[in-house]
């Protein structure tokens, strides 16, 4: 018998936990000027007990070809990706109005 989510009560190949808290979820993304007016896209807003940053960061890193990190809650990636992480975001199951873009 397989293992039952404690959270929504359905079995794990059916659990729905993720799914909900990614429409749940209302995420900021902006871009900040670092040292040596190098910009970085920040993600934040993303609850990080519900949805793995790590897994995340590095799906946005692979697919942009970039580096970065995640930490503190929010997601650091190097360079201006502010209209494609929104993209990535909503097909990855997030949904568009609840991603800001500053």
């Amino acid at each position: 018998m397989s293992e039952i989510c404690t959270k929504c009560g359905l079995p794990k190949e059916l659990c729905v936990c993720e799914t909900i808290a990614k429409e749940s979820q209302k995420i900021i993304v902006q871009t900040v000027k670092k040292k040596f007016n190098k910009v970085s896209t920040i993600v934040e807003g993303i609850d990080e007990k519900e949805i793995n940053l790590k897994e995340l960061a590095k799906k946005l890193k692979n697919q942009f070809a970039c580096g970065g990190t995640a930490k503190e809650g929010r997601v650091e990636l190097q360079g201006d990706h502010k209209q494609k992480v929104k993209e990535i975001l909503v097909q990855t199951g997030f949904a568009p109005e609840t991603i800001e873009i500053r």
